[in-house]
């Protein structure tokens, strides 16, 4: 199912050991992040009780704090992808889920991307894909904007593509892809024009699936 759903619920290896007066300090601190209750998710994800409770306990398990930083973030996700660089990719993966762009990932925040990401609806996938797409957030995916990203992922998977890509390969994809997208030529990519051109290109949608496959 992708990278991102095993990253807190699978992975049960610690990067580092902690000491037991670090662990009493952390029990202990105000600061530490209480997740909304599981009912209250479980009524705003496609998550059951059991299932949040096993990504919960993954996700305290990599991050005792509750929330989740950039830096760790990017560590996190680059163990799945040791044959590529993962950083830029897993940067704005991160942005995407930081909803309310605070510098950091709460356990709210990371399953209600995944609920969409895995169980939502074509439209609610697409409207997710195109705010990642959309790096800035001014509402519209520029063909740089889309290059970035579809770089970052060719970047990511490294010796996993096969045949080999060309350094060239993913601006002669983006510059298909954006043409298709950009009905009226006026160099940007709207939301609308997105999703239309998505739902109704099987190739686009086949493409789409690629990054659906690294989250």
């Amino acid at each position: 199912m992708g990278a991102l759903m095993v990253i807190f619920s699978l992975q049960t290896k610690q990067r580092r050991k902690m000491t037991d007066s670090v662990e009493d300090e952390l029990e202990l601190s105000a600061a530490r992040h209480r997740p909304e209750a599981l009912e209250q998710l479980e009524a705003q994800t496609r998550f059951s009780r059991k299932e949040l409770q096993i990504l919960y306990r993954g996700f305290k398990n990599e991050c005792p704090s509750g929330v989740v930083n950039e830096d760790t973030f990017k560590e996190i996700y680059s163990q799945f992808f040791p044959q590529g660089d993962a950083s830029t990719y897993a940067h704005f993966l991160f942005d995407a889920f930081d909803t309310d762009h605070n510098g950091s990932v709460s356990f709210e925040d990371f399953v209600m991307g995944l609920s969409i990401l895995l169980r939502g609806t074509v439209q609610e996938k697409l409207n997710w894909a195109f705010n990642l797409y959309d790096i800035n957030k001014d509402g519209y995916v520029t063909k740089e904007e889309m290059l970035d990203i579809i770089k970052s992922i060719y970047d990511m998977m490294g010796k996993c593509t096969y045949p080999t890509l060309k350094e060239e390969t993913p601006r002669q994809h983006v510059e298909i892809f954006f043409q298709k997208m950009d009905k009226n030529r006026d160099g940007v990519v709207t939301i609308d024009e997105f999703i239309d051109c998505c739902q109704n290109d099987e190739n686009i949608m086949k493409s789409m699936q690629l990054f659906e496959n690294v989250i």
